[in-house]
């Protein structure tokens, strides 16, 4: 049985090819979305430095983060350390779960993030308490 490659331009439209590159900036963080559907958001994020420097949660997504190059720290309430990942390590965290993160190497961080939507929930992100910059930390 011989298979028929399909052009990218012909694909149906239940179909996404997506590609990627490492963007090279001089800003600190930049976010690229990858593509999306009515139940999924896949984005990559490259972390120069610090990270999502806010405990907050996302009330509707459940998000898988895979560490494509340098390492992550999650933190949880508290600033409990939940997990620190490297290259080709994942986690799950649940919609609801409150959390922040930061990169926790010199390497710039590079993490792929996919989240699934619940649409019966609102979908939000709620942020609880100042950022640490915000307060000199």
């Amino acid at each position: 049985m011989t298979s028929q490659k399909t052009e990218v331009d012909q694909l149906p439209e239940e179909f996404q090819v997506l590609r990627y590159e490492t963007p090279v900036t001089d800003r600190s963080k930049i976010t690229t979305r990858m593509g999306d559907t009515d139940i999924l958001t896949a984005f990559i994020q490259v972390i120069k430095e610090g990270g999502e420097n806010a405990l907050h949660t996302h009330t509707a997504q459940d998000a898988f983060w895979l560490v494509l190059s340098g390492r992550i720290r999650f933190y949880g309430e508290g600033d409990v350390v939940l997990a620190e990942l490297g290259k080709h390590e994942a986690m799950i965290i649940k919609r609801g779960a409150r959390y922040w993160f930061e990169s926790a190497s010199d390497e710039p961080l590079e993490v792929l993030r996919v989240a699934a939507i619940d649409r019966e929930l609102k979908n939000e992100r709620v942020a609880f308490g100042p950022t640490r910059a915000s307060l000199g930390l």
